[in-house]
């Protein structure tokens, strides 16, 4: 993902001026004073990232997930420091949409008897968190339709980018929605249109945030 996400920026323009890895200090001078940061590694490192990022006086976008735990205790830092952080469990802005319709879907589906509902998701053998965040967050807006929560099944295979299926069965139909990714670059293309967002702004923002505006560039 760092790979996409440098890649992308220079194809858009951006200038990448530090790309760090595991083990490496941020600090403002490793940063080369950024305007923003992109935080994508795993949930054992993401906190640690995230502050700081804060504490260094560096906007940061994070696409890792398994961390939230510790996003209300980030979050105070964030304010106390004025900084600003835009997280989210997904940056694909078709995940965001699809998360709207899931969450018809369970409004919809709780008027009608005699259907179940599940999620599967499917990723990268790599992965390391299961369910994925995707998927946490899909079951939540799926349960404030419903007034349940949906199962979930997590499956890791092969190089998988990212695919989640809302599963509605009835006893003679089952109705199915799905989102693909089809390359790990749509991850990396959200988080560049979020990250351009967030400059100049102070606080903690979700997708949401950025997409309430009428364009987004």
């Amino acid at each position: 993902m760092g790979s996409a996400v440098a890649d992308l920026a220079r194809t858009a323009g951006i200038d990448v001026v530090a790309t760090l890895g595991a083990g490496m200090l941020i600090t403002p001078a490793s940063l080369q004073h950024a305007d923003i940061a992109i935080e994508f590694t795993e949930p054992t490192a993401a906190a640690a990232n995230v502050r700081a990022c804060v504490i260094a006086g560096c906007p940061v976008v994070v696409g890792t997930t398994g961390w939230y735990d510790e996003l209300p205790e980030i979050t105070e830092l964030v304010a106390s420091h004025a900084g600003s952080l835009l997280w989210a469990a997904n940056f694909s802005l078709g995940v965001h949409a699809l998360s709207k319709l899931v969450r018809r879907a369970g409004e919809l589906f709780a008027r009608v008897p005699g259907f179940d509902a599940a999620l599967v998701e499917t990723h990268h053998a790599a992965k390391r968190d299961a369910p994925s965040g995707t998927a946490r967050m899909l079951q939540a807006d799926f349960a404030a339709g419903w007034g349940r929560e949906a199962s979930i099944t997590s499956v890791r295979v092969g190089s998988v980018p990212g695919t989640h299926s809302l599963i509605l069965d009835g006893t003679f139909e089952q109705v199915v929605i799905t989102h693909e990714a089809r390359d790990r670059r749509v991850f990396a293309e959200g988080a560049l249109v979020a990250a351009r967002w967030l400059v100049g702004r102070q606080g903690v923002f979700t997708l949401d945030d950025m997409l309430s505006e009428e364009e987004v560039r």
